[in-house]
């Protein structure tokens, strides 16, 4: 799998990242407490010291790219995950450029911008399982990748069709996800619904693939 454009566009944005983060040191006082944790509410409930504050999230963004860049070289059906090779660049691109949104608004944030931080994560979060759910079909069988159950990783079958319906189900997610940043939905009911949404998802993908299992007279049980 040709990972070379990937890694450019991952250095590209985790540069930006860092260079967006020295300006604000430049900016912010020396004992600044940049916040980097906020409730369903929008209000920061988590700070940190500067460095580790305007520096933490480009590395995580790093350490991400580091560990899309050894999977292809690690995963055991290697073809399969090369014949993925759109949904795993995709989900790679998508990642990354999610991490960079959320980094540049809480540097916005640490220096004194006022807006609902939780709707921007909210609607970048959506975006995201509405990219990886619209390529999840095209996911062919792996151990790092997709919707990995006994089940799916034991009958071609079952990883096909559940596949199909997980990517019907995270595009479902995403946008509902993006309606309720969008519209700002109130605090007390945000949470429930996001855990309930991705439960239900959770429950309905597990409960498909053992059904599909079970009926697939070519299922390996050993």
């Amino acid at each position: 799998m040709n990972i070379r454009p990937m890694l450019i566009y991952s250095f590209v944005v985790v540069g930006l990242m860092l260079a967006l983060s020295a300006w604000a040191w430049t900016q912010l006082p020396a004992d600044a407490s940049i916040p980097i944790h906020w409730g369903v509410d929008g209000q920061p409930n988590g700070f940190a010291p500067k460095p580790i504050g305007l520096f933490l999230v480009p590395g995580i963004t790093a350490l991400i790219t580091a560990l899309f860049a050894v999977i292809p070289r690690i995963e055991p059906r290697r073809a399969n995950l090369e014949r993925s090779g759109t949904a795993y660049r995709a989900t790679w691109v998508g990642v990354v450029t999610l991490m960079g949104v959320v980094h540049a608004a809480a540097i916005a944030a640490a220096l004194g911008a006022e807006f609902d931080i939780s709707r921007v994560v909210l609607i970048g979060v959506g975006a995201l399982f509405v990219v990886i759910g619209n390529y999840l079909p095209k996911v062919q069988s792996n151990f790092l990748m997709g919707i990995r159950t006994p089940w799916t990783l034991t009958s071609d079958l079952s990883w096909q069709k559940t596949h199909r319906l997980g990517g019907r189900l995270f595009v479902l997610e995403g946008l509902v996800l993006i309606v309720l940043g969008l519209i700002g939905a109130s605090p007390q009911w945000l949470g429930l619904l996001i855990v309930a949404g991705i439960a239900i998802l959770l429950v309905v993908v597990f409960a498909y693939s053992y059904r599909v299992w079970k009926a697939d007279p070519a299922k390996r049980t050993s």
